[in-house]
Protein backbone atom coordinates (compact mmCIF):
# COMPACT_ATOMS: atom_id res chain seq x y z
CA UNK A 1 0.00 0.00 0.00
CA UNK A 2 1.13 3.51 -0.76
CA UNK A 3 1.46 6.19 1.91
CA UNK A 4 -0.45 9.46 1.59
CA UNK A 5 -0.28 12.77 3.44
CA UNK A 6 -3.49 14.82 3.59
CA UNK A 7 -3.90 18.42 4.65
CA UNK A 8 -7.32 20.01 5.06
CA UNK A 9 -9.52 22.63 6.65
CA UNK A 10 -12.71 22.68 8.66
CA UNK A 11 -15.60 24.75 7.36
CA UNK A 12 -17.73 27.08 9.46
CA UNK A 13 -20.11 24.15 9.91
CA UNK A 14 -17.22 21.99 11.13
CA UNK A 15 -16.12 24.61 13.66
CA UNK A 16 -19.72 24.96 14.88
CA UNK A 17 -19.65 21.21 15.53
CA UNK A 18 -16.52 21.61 17.66
CA UNK A 19 -18.16 24.37 19.69
CA UNK A 20 -21.19 22.14 20.23
CA UNK A 21 -18.97 19.16 21.17
CA UNK A 22 -15.47 20.34 22.17
CA UNK A 23 -14.39 16.77 22.98
CA UNK A 24 -15.16 15.43 19.50
CA UNK A 25 -12.38 12.96 18.60
CA UNK A 26 -11.74 13.61 14.92
CA UNK A 27 -9.04 10.93 14.77
CA UNK A 28 -11.76 8.32 15.34
CA UNK A 29 -13.82 9.82 12.51
CA UNK A 30 -10.78 9.80 10.20
CA UNK A 31 -10.02 6.21 11.17
CA UNK A 32 -13.62 5.15 10.48
CA UNK A 33 -13.53 6.83 7.06
CA UNK A 34 -10.29 5.03 6.16
CA UNK A 35 -11.51 1.65 7.42
CA UNK A 36 -14.77 2.01 5.47
CA UNK A 37 -12.78 1.64 2.24
CA UNK A 38 -10.06 -0.73 3.48
CA UNK A 39 -7.38 1.94 4.00
CA UNK A 40 -5.35 2.39 7.20
CA UNK A 41 -5.12 5.69 9.05
CA UNK A 42 -1.62 6.06 10.49
CA UNK A 43 -2.04 9.36 12.32
CA UNK A 44 -4.21 12.45 12.70
CA UNK A 45 -2.84 15.80 13.91
CA UNK A 46 -4.55 19.14 14.41
CA UNK A 47 -2.56 22.08 13.05
CA UNK A 48 -2.20 25.82 13.52
CA UNK A 49 -1.58 27.63 10.25
CA UNK A 50 -2.89 27.46 6.70
CA UNK A 51 -4.38 24.01 7.32
CA UNK A 52 -6.42 22.78 10.30
CA UNK A 53 -5.43 19.10 10.23
CA UNK A 54 -2.94 16.61 8.82
CA UNK A 55 -3.69 12.91 8.25
CA UNK A 56 -1.34 10.14 7.17
CA UNK A 57 -2.95 7.04 5.68
CA UNK A 58 -1.94 3.94 3.76
CA UNK A 59 -4.01 2.68 0.87
CA UNK A 60 -4.70 3.56 -2.75
CA UNK A 61 -5.22 6.96 -4.29
CA UNK A 62 -8.78 5.96 -5.18
CA UNK A 63 -9.50 5.20 -1.52
CA UNK A 64 -8.10 8.60 -0.53
CA UNK A 65 -10.07 10.37 -3.24
CA UNK A 66 -13.24 8.65 -2.02
CA UNK A 67 -12.54 9.78 1.54
CA UNK A 68 -11.99 13.33 0.28
CA UNK A 69 -15.21 13.30 -1.75
CA UNK A 70 -17.37 11.94 1.07
CA UNK A 71 -15.92 14.10 3.84
CA UNK A 72 -16.02 17.32 1.83
CA UNK A 73 -19.59 16.48 0.75
CA UNK A 74 -20.51 16.39 4.46
CA UNK A 75 -20.04 20.16 4.50
CA UNK A 76 -17.67 20.10 7.49
CA UNK A 77 -14.33 19.81 5.65
CA UNK A 78 -12.81 21.57 2.65
CA UNK A 79 -9.53 22.15 0.80
CA UNK A 80 -8.32 18.59 1.32
CA UNK A 81 -5.01 18.13 -0.47
CA UNK A 82 -3.69 14.59 -0.95
CA UNK A 83 0.06 14.09 -1.46
CA UNK A 84 1.52 10.67 -2.24
CA UNK A 85 4.87 9.61 -0.81
CA UNK A 86 7.36 8.76 -3.55
CA UNK A 87 10.84 7.33 -3.92
CA UNK A 88 12.70 10.24 -5.52
CA UNK A 89 15.47 7.93 -6.75
CA UNK A 90 12.94 5.86 -8.74
CA UNK A 91 11.52 9.07 -10.20
CA UNK A 92 15.01 10.25 -11.17
CA UNK A 93 15.81 6.89 -12.80
CA UNK A 94 12.65 7.15 -14.91
CA UNK A 95 13.45 10.77 -15.77
CA UNK A 96 16.93 9.76 -16.97
CA UNK A 97 15.40 7.14 -19.31
CA UNK A 98 12.88 9.64 -20.63
CA UNK A 99 15.51 12.35 -21.11
CA UNK A 100 17.53 9.95 -23.27
CA UNK A 101 14.50 9.14 -25.46
CA UNK A 102 12.53 12.40 -25.56
CA UNK A 103 13.15 15.09 -28.16
CA UNK A 104 11.48 18.46 -27.85
CA UNK A 105 9.93 20.30 -30.80
CA UNK A 106 12.55 21.23 -33.37
CA UNK A 107 15.29 19.12 -31.76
Amino acid sequence: MAKFYCFGNYTTQGFQGFIKDPKSDRSKAAQAAAEAVGAKMVSYTGLRGAYDFFVIFEGTFEQGAGIKMATEASGTLCNITICEAININDVAANAAKIAAAYKGPGQ
